[in-house]
């Protein structure tokens, strides 16, 4: 029998399926964005050696260090991510950031666009529930934020309008504080711009964050979400 894709062929090649039941704890965490100090207190405050920690991309660049993110994140067996924005930015060669070795590279290449277990899927920008994710592009799980065409901070956003199917754990959309409904939890509380790094405790529902140790990069107020948690129709 011909398994049903859950997303589109090319899509189903980066969709990468986790086995769970191995980890005493699942925390999925949000953008890095080259903040290894703070990345490292958050694991030094939370792994015990036996949790799982899934990060919704944006792991480089804007902060002072994305080569030691990169190579905290590839050369732990506890640690994966899904790609973001700025990681597919350095695949395409709109950026790059010399530091990285070829290693490092083909690293970022190989993350995957989607990660699952259960219930729930990680992506980094999100997923438009509109329609099937058979349809869904690479583009849009990596940028969706708005439901309006062209309007990347116009409401009604997709994760306050997402009123049913899989947990969807997201970044990408600089958030005041997280977001959390049962079928969108966004973690982007903008680590890199002054924000906390978050993360989700999935066995309790628990956020818990640590605060980078200064403000690496300045954003404007209009580009940082307060999340509203009702049901958009």
């Amino acid at each position: 029998m011909t398994r049903k894709l859950l997303f589109g062929p090319d899509i189903t090649e980066q969709h990468r399926e986790i086995d769970v039941e191995q980890w005493a704890e699942v925390y999925v965490v949000g953008d890095i964005h080259g903040c290894a100090d703070t990345l490292l207190e958050l694991l030094e405050r939370f792994d015990d050696g036996d949790c799982l920690f899934v990060f919704v991309g944006d792991l480089v660049r804007k902060g002072p260090d994305s080569k030691r993110v990169v190579d905290i994140v590839r050369n732990r067996e506890n640690l994966l991510s899904v790609r973001g924005n700025n990681e597919q930015k350095l695949i395409d060669g709109s950026k790059t950031l010399p530091e990285l070795s070829e290693g490092d590279l083909a690293y970022i290449e190989s993350m995957p666009l989607v990660l699952s277990w259960d219930g729930s899927l990680v992506v980094h920008g999100g997923i438009d529930h509109r329609k099937p994710l058979v349809e869904h592009t690479t583009d849009e799980l990596l940028h969706n934020r708005s439901l309006v065409p062209d309007g990347s901070y116009e409401r009604p956003y997709w994760f306050e309008a997402r009123d049913s199917g899989r947990t969807v754990f997201f970044g990408h959309t600089v958030l005041s504080y997280p977001f959390e409904t049962p079928w969108a939890v966004g973690l982007d509380t903008g680590c890199v711009y002054g924000g906390q790094l978050t993360a989700y405790r999935c066995s309790t529902g628990e956020f818990v964050a640590v605060d980078p140790p200064t403000t690496y990069v300045e954003r404007s107020d209009d580009s940082i979400v307060e999340p509203q948690p009702t049901v958009v129709n």
